[in-house]
């Protein structure tokens, strides 16, 4: 197992049955024994799996009497978001951005049109203009 927290944090994520524990422990605490139910392993396996979590710092375990409770410990998951927070940071500012940029793009667009439609009105009201002065010379 890594040594760093963060990295132990990590290493425990990225197992799908770990992160299935962890969801389920999201709704509440529950026993190893219920934990255990929608999982296709061993009641140790499942343990290993619990005892990766623990030492991750993303569960705590309790004996209380014949029911030994697993709950979320919420430590560990504040440290990995402070983490990623730099990177929502970098994210967010690079969409800002990018929605700066398409709205200049939508106004350069319409600005086009705009323009495009008034010398359309333009050459209309010239057309106009010479099938008028021709109607009189004919006339």
């Amino acid at each position: 197992m890594p040594s760093d927290p963060l990295s132990a944090t990590f290493a425990a994520l990225a197992d799908p049955t770990r992160r299935a524990i962890l969801s389920r422990l999201s709704l509440g605490e529950t026993s190893v024994m219920e934990l255990a139910e929608p999982f296709d392993m061993s009641l140790p396996a499942i343990s290993k799996h619990l005892k990766v979590l623990e030492h991750a710092g993303l569960i705590s375990r309790g004996r209380e009497a014949q029911w030994r409770p697993c709950r979320i410990a919420p430590a560990s998951f504040k440290e990995v978001d402070g983490w990623l927070g730099g990177f929502r940071r970098f994210w967010d500012a690079n969409f800002n951005r990018l929605d700066d940029y398409l709205q200049e793009m939508k106004a350069a667009e319409v600005a086009k049109a705009s323009a495009g439609r008034k010398s359309g009105i333009r050459a209309k009201k010239i057309r106009a203009k010479k099938e008028k002065q021709r109607g009189r010379k004919s006339g």
